[in-house]
């Protein structure tokens, strides 16, 4: 069974999400201790945001916050990727 194509796809596919998950959650780990470090506890609406990014927007979030010199600018920044939404 081992040797069989649908199994190794499966396999294959298996091991590409663990290792898109364990990205993700090294980006965002390091992320979290940036922006921890820099300003101090961040709000958990604030923390859900970044978990609820992907990983190349994480990857992006990491480059943009060593512009970033207050936590206004954090949460502008993902006001950018979250726009509000109209009240229904």
């Amino acid at each position: 069974m081992q040797e069989s194509v649908i199994y190794q796809d499966i396999l294959q596919k298996g091991l590409q999400q663990g290792e898109e998950r364990g990205k993700k959650q090294e980006a965002l780990e390091l992320i979290l201790r940036q922006l921890t470090r820099r300003f101090g506890a961040i709000e958990p609406e604030i923390q859900q945001q970044i978990r609820a990014l992907s990983i190349t927007q994480l990857e992006e979030l990491a480059e943009a916050l060593l512009d970033f010199s207050s936590p206004s600018d954090l949460v502008n920044y993902l006001a950018n990727i979250y726009p509000p939404q109209p009240n229904q």
